[in-house]
């Protein structure tokens, strides 16, 4: 992925199941956090986003595990844009121990007023913060 950003997680004890993985709920979670710093990362705190009268929306999630996390280890989450819109976008997560990919990652986002008003435009400093494309890769 071009343009990655990392985002650290230090697998806690409420996050893994009987299987001793981490739940996969959690995986959904930690995109979450992790596409809110990666904004931040790149000038757009997500507060100042909604501020301007913007949020977005998840509307769709793929998640393709390869192998599992437990209690105590410390993964990355790597967030890259893959595509871009007019109203939606959409990221590339890869949580990472190590050097292998544990797990990965398509999440897409539909921005939306604040207002209640529904679908906008992908506005100009949330384009900035999002960058350039990577070319989209097989999950």
């Amino acid at each position: 992925m071009a343009d990655v950003f990392l985002f650290p997680v230090t697998v806690r004890y409420l996050e893994v199941d009987a299987q001793n993985v981490v739940f996969n709920a959690w995986y959904l979670a930690w995109f979450d956090e992790a596409m809110a710093a990666f904004l931040a990362d790149r000038g757009l705190p997500y507060k100042h986003m909604l501020d301007s009268g913007h949020d977005v929306q998840l509307v769709r999630s793929e998640i393709d595990w390869r192998s599992g996390v437990g209690w105590g280890d410390d993964v990355v989450v790597a967030v890259s844009t893959a595509r871009l819109g007019r109203t939606s976008f959409v990221l590339d997560f890869d949580v990472r121990r190590g050097e292998d990919i544990t797990c990965a990652g398509r999440t897409t986002y539909v921005v939306i007023g604040t207002d209640g008003s529904g679908k906008r435009e992908i506005p100009p400093m949330l384009a900035d913060a999002l960058g350039e494309p990577a070319p989209l890769r097989p999950l």
